[in-house]
């Protein structure tokens, strides 16, 4: 594909994507891709590209940010805060708490926290990044009292397995949970198994980080695949963007990819439009198998 893109066609683009979303179980609508920041903000001499990278993002559509206290210690957050400034209103921004920070006061001031590094008045959503030692209750309570504060408009999960998202649900308001952020691409189908389709059956949406798997062996496997690639031919596309568009090909997943430069940001971008037959699908499925056993929640 060229990436020399029209102004037109970057329009383009930006429409597919703002039709192309999904509801929250409240009613709020994000699209179907978002942006991840994981390792963004740590490099100084990235920085200036990678607040471009994310602005560009947004005026294409994919107006969901993710983030975390952890990432960078707060350094994602800070540079972050540069990329939204003055486009706040068109985002919806979300960040995740640590574990061990996530219940009484400290749930509160982790909050807080990641506000100010943000500089913004609120989060879209607030999401516990993994299970700890805290109970859910204690969790669930302190980002109740968040939202009740007006701190948050709304709070998930990530890295949650079914028997946690089931524990989670008989806990007070726990079906309040908007999403489950959880590692799915290609190459690691174990939630297909159990926790997708309880998920969807739930009507909670699932966000999948690393949609096109870490950089590695694994990532390098699903590129160099002899289908996928047959597939981006056939779609004058690039291997990449046919993994991503696999990654929502279900109704009710969406997909946060990181892109660090505003070549690959409009690649993902324009990977919404991609819509893969059954005989696509079935030769993916053939390539890369679901595995027929239960499997640990796969997590990076």
């Amino acid at each position: 594909m060229n990436w020399q893109v029209s102004e037109e066609e970057l329009e383009a683009i930006g429409q597919a994507n703002r039709k192309n979303r999904i509801q929250l179980p409240d009613g709020a609508s994000v699209p179907r891709i978002g942006q991840g920041t994981w390792n963004m903000g740590d490099i100084s001499s990235a920085r200036e590209e990678e607040i471009a990278t994310l602005r560009l993002g947004v005026e294409l559509g994919l107006d969901l940010i993710d983030t975390a206290e952890m990432y960078g210690d707060g350094r994602s957050e800070e540079m972050i805060s540069e990329a939204i400034k003055g486009i706040r209103d068109k985002v919806f921004l979300v960040s995740k708490v640590y574990p061990h920070n996530a219940g009484k006061e400290r749930l509160a001031r982790s909050c807080e926290e990641s506000l100010k590094r943000l500089n913004t008045d609120h989060l879209d959503l607030y999401l516990l990044h993994w299970r700890g030692e805290i109970p859910l209750e204690e969790t669930v309570e302190g980002m109740e009292a968040l939202v009740t504060a007006g701190k948050i408009a709304r709070w998930g999960v990530s890295n949650l397995d079914l028997e946690e998202m089931q524990e989670l649900q008989r806990v007070a308001k726990g079906s309040r949970c908007m999403v489950n952020q959880v590692l799915y691409h290609l190459g690691s189908r174990g939630i297909e198994n159990d926790l997708l389709p309880w998920m969807s059956g739930h009507k909670i949406p699932l966000m999948a980080y690393s949609p096109l798997a870490q950089a590695g062996a694994l990532r390098k496997g699903l590129v160099e695949n002899e289908v996928v690639r047959e597939i981006a031919d056939d779609h004058q596309a690039t291997p990449l963007q046919v993994l991503l568009a696999w990654s929502i090909r279900e109704a009710l997943v969406m997909a946060i990819p990181k892109a660090s430069s505003r070549k690959h940001v409009i690649e993902n971008a324009a990977a919404v439009r991609i819509k893969l037959n059954n005989d696509e699908l079935l030769k993916l499925d053939y390539a890369f198998p679901q595995p027929s056993w239960k499997v640990p929640l796969d997590m990076v």
